[in-house]
């Protein structure tokens, strides 16, 4: 079997990926153009494709006569065309479950960081603030502890659920949403609204969808009871970025820290990178996923799934 893998660089340098059993062809390349011709040209004898972002579209799905399986490595599939694939035959595999401790952790290194304005902090520790005050501390910007507050989860998949059992562990009571406009399917959740009224922290672990897509507006905004700060760890087009700032600017939320965006990485225009100062908006480039274990973690997975799919 001829394996191609498109992005090598989407990993760290420091990460062994070494070749997936059973493949005896393999070709690794660190970046692929989004460009159709030269896509074809690394894959047209591939058997099988190995991608992490590289979108791979009907256009070029249909000039590859080889392929077998586009292999993901990653859990979300919108850069394939699955339909495509289908109609061709073509498996699409994607790998889950890899970053189950990763992102609850960056999660919580967020909500800590903007809770207690440590970026702000570090910066008047760092530049001469602290000195030219010459007080023993400084305190310009609250500082607020997690224990006794409210944590809303929206989306109570592995990481939504293991943020849960932190935020307990940290002396917070937590609230899982039900959807958006559908009542409680059991005791386990609270109304979508009734999140939003009593959160301290709201933080957002749901897949991207049409009903998903730009769930946090003015309108759900102008929702929230307690000034919340706001977590996305799940995708930038779950919120709309000018809204945020918006709200931020009205004072109706405390803050925002985000590891993704719509676009990434974010286009200079973006509302958000505006605020980049202020002490709660805290914003890291889509890593959350990528501590050194869940990256072993994921190459293990995909090197277990096409090896599977190679002996039948």
């Amino acid at each position: 079997m001829k394996a191609v893998f498109l992005d090598r660089a989407t990993f760290s340098d420091n990460v062994a990926l070494p070749a997936p059993d059973s493949i005896d062809d393999y070709t690794v390349y660190d970046s692929t153009p989004q460009d159709d011709d030269i896509i074809v040209e690394r894959c047209i004898h591939a058997d099988i494709i190995i991608t992490n972002k590289v979108v791979l579209n009907r256009a070029v799905i249909d000039r590859l006569p080889n392929l077998k399986l586009i292999q993901l490595a990653a859990t979300g599939m919108n850069n394939v065309d699955i339909t495509a694939c289908d109609e061709r035959g073509i498996a699409v595999q994607n790998v889950a479950g890899y970053s189950v401790d990763s992102v609850p952790e960056h999660t919580f290194m967020l909500i800590l960081t903007a809770m207690r304005a440590g970026v702000h902090y570090h910066r008047q520790a760092t530049d001469g603030t602290w000195q030219a005050d010459g007080r023993f501390c400084l305190l310009d910007t609250p500082i607020f502890d997690l224990a006794g507050r409210t944590l809303g989860i929206v989306g109570k998949g592995a990481i939504g659920q293991k943020v849960g059992q932190i935020a307990t562990a940290f002396g917070m009571s937590v609230l899982y949403a039900e959807r958006a406009g559908k009542p409680p399917r059991d005791d386990s959740y609270t109304a979508f609204d009734d999140v939003l009224a009593r959160s301290d922290v709201i933080s957002l672990h749901c897949p991207l969808t049409d009903d998903t897509h730009h769930l946090i507006d003015d309108e759900t905004i102008g929702k929230m009871g307690k000034t919340p700060l706001i977590i996305n760890v799940a995708r930038g087009a779950v919120v709309d970025s000018g809204a945020v700032v918006r709200g931020i600017e009205r004072g109706q939320i405390a803050g925002y820290a985000t590891d993704v965006f719509t676009q990434e990485p974010p286009p200079a225009d973006e509302p958000l990178l505006a605020l980049h100062n202020h002490p709660r908006v805290i914003i890291t480039p889509h890593n959350a996923w990528a501590s050194h274990s869940a990256q072993s973690r994921l190459w293990g997975i995909l090197c277990k799934q096409v090896s599977e799919f190679v002996r039948g």
